[in-house]
């Protein structure tokens, strides 16, 4: 008759499959020694932590969560403070992939508090960062729902981000005290991440180029890709696209070492819209249509839709118009089937215009009707357009980046970062974009959108328009009025004397605007300012709910290129006027 084993035995073999990579193996066996039991608890409380372990790589958090609460009771049952502090940091990590950040806080601080008590400096360092760790997903995911570019966020989401680089910082200290380079590496990816969050672009880039650097002295292909990938996205909203090209061609080239398609994919994607804004759309093409293999052999609808979509826009800005349209064609149809609303209309709009291109007004005519009827009251936030294709550098430094020209940067292997420059530099406005993207997007775009200008326009009155009387800024202001007299009394909006733009003084006066000119005589932006206000209130009842499956393997979760389909897909019908008299004979039938 066999000797039953004993609960070690049984913890001992599941610890050393978990180690081969059999979890799943390596849980069967710890939950077996739990079933055996035994009275040493310290050993019990040691099963429990594997097995939470062992639960949170197979991304059954919810088990892991249980078996985590278990060794920190036993923990204190024990009075094993060490224990006690290690149970505290799984449960930390744990309720933070769950999305309950503030528990996780709880449990993270209490993991420091008792490795600071204990003088573990190993343990602090490991508290800070699990921490910043918390933090900077609980930015980022409060971030998501803002739809925003990274440096827009609101005060609340930045304050989480500030707080991610405290304890990262922190962390490094710690680390390169104790000579750990793996650790610093690690510290310096996260805080590159959290920098470009912020919209501290330069700061991102010399702590990703440290990353890289410690990444190859390890030879570290996974972190050396990340690294690059990272650097390719700051580059990109330096506007200094050459340079994040040569990133993301490093990212595919260790990807297809590692043999990891979905990546391969994400860099071909990003080095199609990178090339795009580069005007270089023949290269384009080849990076984008090597995402849509990639995409349709795993099985990626959005990743296959998202590839057709960027394959239209290049073939139209190349004058291939009728390729074009079987990718907008083929773009509507994925969009309908993963149930892409955005994505629908704008596919819509493209088979439009590309129609029309084409000559067949009648189909483009017809096709613009199932617009009207389908298109969600979306909207992005307002001035985000202004915010992204208008950006200044406000440093010397990115002064003299943009005359130097974008191919002076050269890609480092990486330099040491210095504590004293990172906080003399974080005190400064960070630059964002260069204004050459303006010229390249929008004249990308105005060849999609141009067949789309007269069908918004209004005939002109009878009579005609009085030319010399509308020169003057009241009297043009009086026409717009008397045209868009019959709009909706929602839509209207009272400015107030105040600073606030969202605030009224106690005598609730409304003020006139007046319209200002700048040296050369044009219209400032004032009047766009005043519009994003009066129609800010209307953003909620506006917005649509987010595609189903947005995630894709192939696309990368740093979608800048994102950021067009946005501009393209907020296309409202009540943009469009009517001729006066339409109105009027509307209201006469009813």
């Amino acid at each position: 008759m066999a000797v039953q084993a004993s609960c070690m035995e049984l913890a001992l073999e599941g610890e050393r499959l978990c180690k081969a990579g059999d979890c799943r193996a390596g849980v069967s066996f710890f939950e077996a020694a739990v079933q055996v039991g035994t009275e040493d608890l310290k050993t019990l409380s040691a099963v429990y932590s594997q097995l939470g372990n062992a639960y949170f790589y197979l991304q059954e958090y919810e088990k892991a969560l249980e078996f985590h609460r278990h060794d920190l009771t036993l923990a204190r049952t024990l009075g094993d403070r060490v224990g006690e502090a290690k149970a505290s940091g799984n449960l930390g990590n744990t309720l933070k992939v769950l999305g309950k950040f503030d528990e996780a806080i709880v449990c993270c601080t209490r993991h420091l508090d008792i490795s600071r008590e204990l003088a573990d400096k190993i343990g602090e360092a490991r508290a800070l960062y699990n921490l910043g760790n918390v933090y900077h997903a609980k930015g980022k995911h409060y971030g998501r729902s803002f739809d925003q570019d990274p440096g827009d966020f609101p005060d609340e989401v930045k304050s989480s981000l500030e707080r991610a680089v405290e304890f990262y910082e922190a962390n490094l200290t710690i680390v390169k005290h104790l000579g750990d380079r793996a650790a610093q590496g690690r510290a310096c990816g996260n805080l590159g991440n959290t920098h470009y969050l912020l919209g501290n672009f330069d700061l991102a880039i010399m702590f990703h180029e440290e990353r890289l650097a410690i990444a190859r002295e390890f030879n570290d292909k996974s972190a050396e890709r990340r690294a690059c990938s990272n650097l390719g996205n700051a580059h990109v909203f330096l506007g200094e696209f050459e340079i994040a090209s040569e990133y993301y061609k490093r990212t595919l080239q260790i990807s297809r070492e590692l043999g990891d398609r979905a990546i391969e994919a994400q860099a071909c994607y990003s080095l199609g819209n990178t090339f795009t804004l580069l005007r270089e759309y023949k290269e384009a093409v080849a990076y984008h249509i090597r995402h849509l293999e990639i995409a349709q052999e795993l099985g990626d609808r959005v990743g296959e839709g998202r590839a057709c979509w960027s394959l239209g826009n290049a073939h139209t800005a190349l004058g291939n118009h009728d390729v074009a349209l079987e990718y907008a064609q083929k773009h509507l149809e994925i969009s309908k089937e993963v149930g892409d609303r955005t994505g629908q209309v704008t596919a819509q709009m493209n088979i439009v215009d590309l129609k029309a291109l084409l000559g067949d007004s009648d189909a483009a005519s017809g096709a613009d009707s199932e617009i009207v009827e389908s298109s969600p009251q979306r909207n992005t936030s307002p001035g985000s357009i202004k915010q992204l294709f208008h950006r200044k550098h406000s440093r010397s430094d990115a002064d003299k980046r943009k005359t130097e020209g974008k191919g002076s940067r050269k890609i480092s292997a990486g330099r040491p970062v210095d504590a004293t420059q990172v906080k003399l530099r974080v005190t400064q406005p960070e630059g964002k974009i260069t204004d050459s993207l303006d010229d390249s997007f929008f004249d990308l775009l105005s060849r999609c959108q141009g067949s789309r200008m007269d069908e918004q326009r209004c005939s002109e009155p009878e009579g005609g328009f009085d030319i010399n009387r509308s020169r003057s800024s009241e009297d043009l202001l009086e026409m717009v009025a008397r045209l868009q007299g019959d709009r909706m009394d929602e839509q209207r909006f009272e400015l107030h004397d105040s600073e606030d733009a969202y605030g009224a003084t106690a005598e609730n006066k409304p003020v006139i605007l007046k319209k200002k000119r700048d040296g050369s005589g044009s219209i400032s932006d004032d009047l766009y300012e005043m519009v994003l206000r009066s129609q800010a209130h209307r953003l909620e009842d506006q917005r649509s709910n987010p595609p189903l499956h947005r995630q894709a393997p192939t696309v990368p979760d740093e979608d800048f290129f994102g950021l067009i389909l946005r501009l393209q897909s907020n296309r409202m019908d009540d943009q469009r006027s009517q001729h006066p008299d339409s109105y009027r004979n509307h209201h006469r039938k009813h």
